[in-house]
């Protein structure tokens, strides 16, 4: 019997595996377009938006995990009930659960690592991840140049650029300052370049020149090759790393920190994103359940399982909708959360329930009843 539970498991792995690989790829390549633009706009290069995909991939495998189950185990049990392997573990006499336990055993390790994933793996690349991102938004020549474009990044200044070279040079610069006192003063250079001097970022022009209108209109003009144009006052040093409720761990999910206005204002919120940490793991067992109800759950047929396959496809994702909708139901109420657990756990017990109610069919039956009268033929 060992024998044929590791079989029956080792064919379930492998289509698992290729499903899970498949379906996290297509979702990567989705979330991948939408990095692709901030990374590009940043001025950043491929390292950083490697960096960024990487990231994303834990919560993108725990999205994926319970569909790529669902469809691998259809496939692989229904090959092994066309094949007859199913039937032949039945004649042999296998009960039904010792057959389809193999699969609930790979569904139980599966949840258990969504769960490891959403408690510790997701907050930590997320919160890797919002700090990457956060660099990029805040990098201060993406903040202030953009090629081609004329940018306002503070009030009152307004900044163009012809092109940024991959050197980090700036061609063609031009720099139109507001004063607060009704003057203005305008800057040209032929190049640029963003440097450090005593911790504070300093833009030089070269081979420029400055105009200046006073309050009282008098326009002052200056040439330079060299000329030091300070950007203190236009860093937002105030800006600071907001934690969303997917980059949190569990305590801080559970039990936030009340005296912050932020989540006084969303404690429902994260709360109900607490919850869906816990129970999203559920849906393994439940898509489990469901295919093995659609090839398992009724008698064998050598015409296929199209119809039962359909229809556990129609309840699993009714029962995934629902769960999204219960997670945003449980933002503001909070009783709500426990629907978080409860739409799974009926959908695995309707399964179970369909599975174990089915009366083996008559082929099944006719064989072990053969199997059996063979075996006392031949011990006669």
């Amino acid at each position: 019997m060992r024998l044929i539970d590791r079989y029956l498991l080792r064919q379930l792995v492998g289509p698992t595996l290729w499903a899970v690989a498949a379906a996290t790829g297509l979702a990567l390549l989705s979330t991948s377009l939408t990095q692709l633009d901030l990374i590009v706009a940043g001025g950043q290069n491929a390292l950083v938006f490697l960096k960024a995909t990487a990231l994303a991939m834990p919560q993108l495998i725990n999205m994926v995990l319970p569909v790529s189950l669902f469809v691998a185990a259809l496939i692989t049990l229904n090959r092994l009930q066309t094949d007859q392997e199913l039937v032949v573990c039945f004649a042999g006499g296998m009960s039904r659960w010792r057959v389809i336990a193999p699969a609930f055993r790979l569904a139980a390790v599966l949840a258990l690592l969504s769960l490891v994933i959403n408690l510790w793996i997701q907050p930590a690349s997320h919160r890797a991840m919002r700090e990457v991102l956060f660099e990029v938004r805040t990098n201060l020549v993406s903040a202030l140049i953009r090629e081609g474009q004329f940018t306002q990044p503070a009030p009152g200044l307004t900044v163009y650029a012809q092109s940024i070279d991959r050197d980090g040079q700036i061609r063609n610069l031009f720099i139109h300052r507001a004063k607060d006192d009704g003057g203005a003063t305008t800057y040209t250079a032929d190049s640029g370049r963003l440097v450090m001097k005593d911790g504070a970022p300093i833009l030089r022009l070269f081979r420029g020149s400055t105009q200046e209108l006073s309050p009282e209109g008098v326009l002052n003009y200056l040439s330079f090759d060299d000329y030091p144009f300070e950007l203190n006052e236009f860093i937002r040093s105030e800006e600071r790393i907001h934690y969303k409720p997917s980059d949190r761990f569990l305590h801080e999910l559970l039990f936030p920190d009340l005296t912050q206005d932020w989540e006084k204002r969303n404690h429902l919120k994260l709360l109900a994103e607490g919850h869906a940490r816990l129970a999203t793991p559920l849906y393994n067992l439940t898509f489990m359940g469901l295919a093995v109800w659609a090839i398992v759950g009724g008698a064998f047929s050598r015409l296929g399982y199209s119809r039962r396959i359909i229809v556990a496809g129609g309840v699993a994702a009714v029962t995934r909708i629902l769960g999204f909708i219960a997670v945003s139901a449980s933002e503001s109420e909070v009783w709500l959360n426990f629907l978080q657990y409860l739409i799974p756990l009926m959908g695995l017990g309707w399964a179970l329930r369909a599975v174990f109610r089915q009366r083996p069919s008559r082929f099944i039956s006719l064989t072990s009843r053969r199997s059996g009268a063979t075996r006392t033929m031949a011990a006669v």
